[in-house]
């Protein structure tokens, strides 16, 4: 353990190759705490672990002009993984600190930081942050990403993974290239994709996009903008809300639609057949495949498109 008592730490760097990066903003005490185990199924002595870190390993721990440096690195490399360590590091921080963090093999946590901004990548393991009001970008190249309380400017993407996120506002950017989303109790401008799962929404104010090359989509209680589209599975969307347009599509499944009652629209949907509740004050042309025209004198824009599909509008 390294105590940060008395320094003034504006900004953490921290690398390691093989461990976990563990970073709390709540720190009564700071400090950092180095955890180092031996890989493999071996048992190993501290006096294995010592030897082995004192021929093979540098490790940096030290604070200058106010940054805090922590790295662990190989001195040359390793062959066997079985005969290598991994170096995990725990940073108990002053709220306001920036941070950049980088580990080829572990997780990263963030938690409890406002202010600054947050750079954290991982090539291997899992995201997790929590209560951080600041600029955030987070990248996993293979792990999930769990996001909970973040607010400003958030961008998270995993190369393999699914993404949970809740009770976040500001504008948030979240991408994986094959897992499932999960959206809760947003609220801002919000973009979601994936390239090869379903998403799910509730809750959800402000202006969304979300869009899955090969996944279901579940919208509901969305207020204000959306646009959403799946190249192959069924969309279902529940608006409490209109604002400027809702913009849905399908390439290979159904829709339905559930809009607020008695709002002013502008509908333009098509699809295999489509089926709506009865349409109040509408002007314009119903055909099996097709619904063009306006509701009470026009209004907010719904574009629907099921490509191969039927398409269902409700009202509540």
């Amino acid at each position: 353990t390294v105590s940060l008592k008395d320094k003034k730490i504006t900004e953490a760097y921290v690398r390691t190759s093989g461990g976990y990066i563990h970073a709390s903003g709540a720190a009564a005490e700071p400090r950092v705490e180095v955890y180092i185990r031996g890989n493999g199924n071996k048992e190993w002595s501290k006096e294995d672990i010592q030897s082995l870190l004192n021929e093979k390993y540098e490790l940096t721990v030290n604070t200058e002009n106010g940054k805090l440096t922590a790295t662990a690195r190989n001195k040359k490399d390793i062959e066997n993984w079985k005969k290598s360590l991994s170096i995990s590091f725990k940073l108990y921080l002053p709220a306001s600190v920036s941070t950049d963090f980088v580990t080829s093999g572990g997780s990263i946590q963030l938690s409890d930081f406002k202010g600054g901004t947050h750079e954290f990548t991982t090539s291997g393991g899992s995201l997790r942050v929590e209560r951080v009001d600041a600029k955030i970008n987070g990248v996993t190249s293979g792990g999930s990403i769990y996001a909970d309380q973040l607010a400003k400017d958030i961008s998270l993407t995993t190369s393999g993974g699914s993404i949970e996120a809740k009770n976040s506002n500001g504008r948030i950017r979240l991408t994986t290239s094959g897992g499932s989303l999960t959206l809760q109790e947003l609220k801002g401008d919000i973009g979601a994709s994936t390239s090869g799962g379903s998403i799910k929404g509730n809750n959800i104010d402000g202006t969304l996009s979300a869009h899955t090359s090969g996944g279901s989509i579940t919208m509901d209680n969305i207020s204000g903008n959306i646009k959403t589209g799946t190249s192959g599975g069924h969309v279902s969307v529940r608006m409490v809300r209109l604002d400027k347009y809702v913009d849905v599509h399908t390439s290979a499944g159904g829709i339905t639609l559930d809009l607020p009652k008695g709002q002013a629209m502008d509908l333009d949907l098509s699809g295999n057949k489509i089926e709506t509740d009865r349409l109040e004050d509408f002007s314009g042309r119903i055909d099996r495949d097709r619904v063009e025209g306006k509701l009470k004198g026009g209004g907010t824009r719904i574009e629907a498109r099921a490509n191969s599909g039927r398409l269902n509008l409700k009202f509540h």
